[in-house]
């Protein structure tokens, strides 16, 4: 008999691969061969027949082309082609040798049974995209000419709306996506389901979660009914939902086992539908699970605990090999990768009593959210705790640990030494560096980073930092007991001198100035490109002057950017591009002299709070102790608080210093024919960048599948609070007395204000007017200059001495932080109200 050449059986379609077989034909052609695993019977229309089909029709291809052009934006569009593919494809005729191969193989199997004729495309099932319930599938299709008609059902869902604009998302090529179908007998079932080998809320690894409903389950993945739930854990069995009893806890159990062992042969957690007849279970999907986010590499054995360090960096976006490895480089403790986000273990710390309370405390100060993640995991015994008896001193050698009590005292010479000596600092790295390539290069960085991270973290310069916080916490507790005053401190924090970061915003406001004065300059700007350079302005009149501004900005923040902690990013010195938005809207929306003008504002403000402050302490016993106490504890803060941003302008300072010389080193690589493009620098780590000057060769392949997996890490959301179990934890706020229907979060700057929401995630799309409340994800410090323009801000991310926290309280706008989700709970263009003083958010309604 000749051999078929468009219609594989499921048992080869494993061997065939998810080009030919689709990803569900693939997958389940890998289940029919597991011992123990039962499969329904059936076969495989390969992607050969698709192809067939497809490639016979050019006006098909000339839809193809036009789709290819199309942005999620083009929702009309969309729906307009995916129409007009799907008529052509489900009219076009299926060729005879085609049809004759699946009428042989539902001969074999019987034409008269009931078959699904489901859906299997090339990109489907995949680790990183699982596409689920993007194409079509059928149930209870009987005789042949009704399983053609189907077949080009399947065909023509690939072009789906919503499979047209999930590969848009995602970054799929239309025309190189294939479409499989999978044709199965079906089964009489008694019950079915779906069931996932870790937990799809928590993300715990160690908890199966299956849902049943009596008969089959396509209403249940639909949606359409309420399923019985299940949770299994080692050997127990919890029901957490449902009145009817679908499966025993035996059949439980004996589904979980077969869960785990699909676990093990795809080697990662899976989402499985399942049936049961007769008794007995049958696997009708499998594929990995996507959602789930990565548990931390790291040797250590057992129960681990881990936090976030985007969360307190304020910067949570994924992070590219090379900035992952310079962070890990130069950060004071171990960091551990997962999703190309960092994280450090706590483990050690929430088992000692000692190391506990710190942490805790210090967790609440500053995100209360990770506290309350942690406390869960506590009250649960998640962690076993050492009794103090039992704990032993720290030895001899170790470092003495950070005084966070620390309270200085005045000393106007030490934030101006600090400051000396890091200048000094990078004025010779800008030296040392010239010249060095290779593994020398790489050597140079890795020691000198090291020494500089060292002196950056000594106990003067830790000192400052928590002088300046520990004396606002002191001003916020005190007048909160003796006056009634809630976060004084955030008014007495305003205008701070040497805040190095809020005296970037106000700086571009200064280099407005100097463009307003120009029209033509700022016309020139208005119809810029990309390529932007300061140098473009020389010829126009003014345009000396505008150009001296901007490269006078660039020289003292060029080396900052979003995302800054990651080396890798590209940073405004790189593309001054990215400033003429935020000039542009300095320009429209203020008057000249603006930055000078709020500066003074901030500080009348702060002068003014103190005196009142100061008077009504005097009226209280013992009232002149108290008040002297507090302009003490005021001159600590206005003295010490702007210290708080400059190890972080520090750092970036010599980052952009390392980033320079790598790239040099990046271009000598591509010359040499060991690195195809400067960028690809960016997904290896500093070890093996030497070792490919060293050896002269590299790894395209391994180069090829980290920015692979990079792009699926962009996709996913760190939690704060993540366990070697694979378990999130974000916290919640626990408080009561809000206003009905008040988003609830973390007060960091005192006030309230009303105004539009401008929900922004992404700084280079930033259109503000003067008096918007931003909202969005986090801000770190290249998002400053958008500051002077709101009255307001809210995030997803933040604590109470992260970024956005110091500067909106420098500049007095109240803000609210660590609002999980808060880009989806509030729509652009709405009216809010931000209490930054009590901590929530509420939607203004509007009258209609």
């Amino acid at each position: 008999m000749k051999a078929m050449e468009y219609v594989i059986g499921l048992r080869d379609a494993d061997r065939a691969k998810p080009a030919l077989a689709g990803g569900k034909g693939a997958n389940l052609g890998a289940l029919s061969e597991m011992p123990g695993i039962h499969v329904p019977d059936g076969f495989c229309i390969t992607t050969r027949a698709f192809q067939r089909v497809a490639g016979q029709s050019a006006q098909l291809s000339a839809l193809l082309e036009q789709l290819a052009a199309l942005t999620v934006h083009d929702l009309a569009e969309i729906a307009r082609l995916g129409a007009e593919i799907r008529y052509l494809i489900e009219e076009t005729a299926i060729a005879g040798d085609i049809v004759d191969e699946i009428i042989l193989s539902l001969a074999a199997l019987g034409e008269e049974d009931a078959y699904a004729v489901r859906s299997s495309a090339t990109a489907e099932d995949l680790p990183g995209a699982s596409f689920a319930g993007q194409q079509d599938s059928f149930l209870n299709v009987t005789g042949p000419d009704a399983i053609l008609a189907h077949v080009r059902k399947c065909w023509a869902s690939l072009f789906t709306d919503r499979a047209i604009s999930y590969r848009i998302r995602h970054g799929f090529d239309h025309r190189k996506v294939h479409l499989a179908v999978v044709v199965q007998k079906m089964v009489l079932a008694e019950a079915s389901g779906v069931m996932f080998t870790a937990d799809p809320v928590s993300g715990n690894r160690k908890v199966v979660a299956v849902d049943a409903v009596a008969g089959l389950g396509e209403a249940l993945v639909g949606g359409l009914v309420n399923a019985e739930h299940y949770k299994v854990r080692g050997d127990e069995v919890i029901r957490t939902h449902g009145e009817v009893q679908v499966l025993t806890d035996a059949q439980i159990a004996e589904l979980a086992q077969t869960g785990r062992e699909i676990e093990q042969h795809f080697g990662m957690p899976q989402d499985i539908e399942w049936c049961l007849a007769q008794g007995q279970f049958y696997i009708v999907q499998s594929r990995p699970i996507t959602t789930l986010f990565p548990i931390p590499e790291t040797e250590d054995a057992g129960y681990r605990v881990y936090l976030s360090v985007g969360h307190q960096q304020m910067m949570t976006d994924a992070i590219k090999p090379l900035g992952i490895s310079v962070w890990q480089m130069t950060a004071l403790r171990p960091m551990y990768t997962a999703g190309g986000r960092l994280f450090v273990d706590v483990t050690d710390e929430l088992a000692s009593p000692i190391r506990r309370e710190m942490l805790m405390n210090l967790a609440g100060k500053s995100d209360p959210l990770v506290k309350d993640a942690l406390t869960t995991l506590l009250e649960r015994g998640d962690v076993v705790q050492t009794p103090p008896e039992e704990e032993s001193p720290a030895p001899v050698k170790a470092p003495a640990p950070h005084n966070y009590q620390a309270m200085l005292g005045y000393d106007p010479g030490i934030v101006p030494d600090l400051i000396a000596r890091s200048q000094a600092s990078i004025a010779n790295l800008k030296q040392q560096i010239q010249g060095l390539s290779g593994q020398e290069l790489i050597d140079f960085i890795t020691s000198h980073s090291r020494s500089h991270r060292q002196e950056m973290a000594g106990s003067r310069s830790f000192g400052v930092l928590m002088t300046g916080i520990n004396a606002a916490a002191w001003i916020n507790d005190n007048m909160k007991e003796w006056l009634g005053e809630t976060n004084a401190a955030d008014t007495l924090a305003q205008s701070v001198p040497g805040n190095v970061t809020s005296e970037m915003g106000l700086a571009l406001l200064d280099v407005a100035d100097v463009v307003r004065d120009n029209p033509q300059v700022v016309s020139f700007l208005q119809n810029t490109d990309e390529g932007f350079s300061p140098n473009d302005l020389a010829g126009l009149p003014g345009g000396a002057a505008a150009k001296q501004a901007i490269e006078d900005f660039l020289d003292r923040y060029g080396m900052r950017c979003a995302g800054e902690i990651d080396i890798t990013k590209t940073r405004w010195a790189e593309k001054p591009a990215m400033l003429v938005p935020l000039i542009l809207g300095n320009v429209r929306n203020f008057p000249p002299g603006a930055g000078k003008a709020k500066f003074e504002e901030g500080m009348r403000q702060a002068v003014s709070k103190e005196k009142e402050l100061t008077d009504r302490l005097l009226q209280l016993p013992d009232g002149h102790a108290k008040a002297a106490e507090l302009q003490r504890m005021a001159r600590l803060v206005r003295h010490y608080a702007g210290y708080r941003e400059y190890p972080k302008y520090d750092m970036v300072s010599h980052y952009f210093i390392y980033k320079q010389a790598l790239l040099r080193e990046a271009q000598r690589l591509v010359n040499a024919g060991i690195l195809s493009e400067k960028e690809d620098l960016y997904y290896l780590t500093l070890e093996e960048t030497g070792e490919a000057g060293r050896t002269g060769k590299t790894d395209h392949a391994l180069i090829n599948q980290r920015k692979e997996a990079f792009n699926g890490f962009e996709r996913l959301t760190p939690p704060r609070v993540l366990t070697s179990d694979g378990e999130v934890l974000n916290g919640r706020f626990r408080r009561d007395g809000l206003p009905q229907g008040a988003i609830v979060g973390l007060p960091v700057s005192t006030g309230i204000v009303e105004g539009r929401a401008r929900v922004i995630l992404n700084m280079a799309e930033a259109d503000l007017e003067e008096g918007d409340i931003l909202v969005t994800t986090f801000t770190d410090p290249s998002w400053t200059p958008l500051f002077v323009s709101i009255k307001g801000l809210v995030t997803q991310v933040g604590g109470l001495m992260t970024h956005g926290a110091v500067i909106a309280r420098e500049y007095g706008l109240p803000a609210v932080v660590g609002i999980d989700d808060v880009t989806t709970l509030i729509r652009d263009g709405q009216r809010i109200r931000v209490n930054g003083t009590e901590g929530y958010v509420e939607v203004v309604p509007t009258n209609t």
